[in-house]
């Protein structure tokens, strides 16, 4: 069996087996074998499972929602802010999404970490729309629509169909354009 060199790689096979596995699948003998090392190795890394598997909730928090929140906030244009949201939230890895929303159904741990990962991608779309829109409520309604989009697609669509996924993200992304989305009453 290989070396694994970094806890990196322990947190891209964990993401890996929630991908195709399932919340089910993740186990340490998977992790394991899928980077070929023993577990012996991976108690260098971690001094137990409990705590690679908070690890790996941060690190998919870090890595798949603070890190693009913020790299979207340099951008001045909040078109460009929305559109670089929208495409991240296309090549999020949807398996394990929908694999740490069933696990957050069972442990508030996680459950605690997937409600501020929905809290921080709300908030980020919501600020750009507000901006475009001037509006807080049809931002709101746009945010809510975009964010579901994406979890609904996470939880429903087998197998994957990222094809239509960017679609109805470009008929969205086009009615805000468009100025048809603006025209939601308040009232809705």
């Amino acid at each position: 069996m290989g070396v694994v060199s970094s806890r990196e790689s322990y947190f891209d096979a964990g993401l890996d087996v929630l991908s195709d596995l399932g919340y089910g699948g993740l186990k340490l003998a998977e992790v394991c074998q899928r980077l070929g090392v023993t577990s012996g190795s991976f108690y260098h890394h971690f001094p137990s499972w409990p705590v690679y598997t908070r690890a790996l909730v941060d690190h998919w928090r870090e890595g798949m929602t603070v890190k693009v929140v913020l790299a979207s906030r340099t951008e001045a244009d909040p078109r460009q802010r929305i559109a670089s949201l929208m495409e991240a939230g296309l090549a999020l890895p949807h398996g394990a999404e929908a694999a740490i929303r069933v696990w957050s159904s069972i442990d508030p741990g996680v459950r605690s970490v997937q409600a501020e990962v929905d809290r921080q991608r709300f908030e980020a779309v919501y600020e750009s729309t507000l901006e475009i829109l001037h509006d807080e409520r049809q931002a709101e309604l746009f945010a809510a629509w975009a964010i579901y989009l994406l979890v609904g697609y996470e939880q429903a669509i087998l197998p994957p169909d990222t094809d239509g996924l960017a679609w109805i993200i470009a008929q969205l992304l086009q009615a805000l354009d468009s100025g048809r989305f603006s025209s939601v009453p308040d009232d809705d």
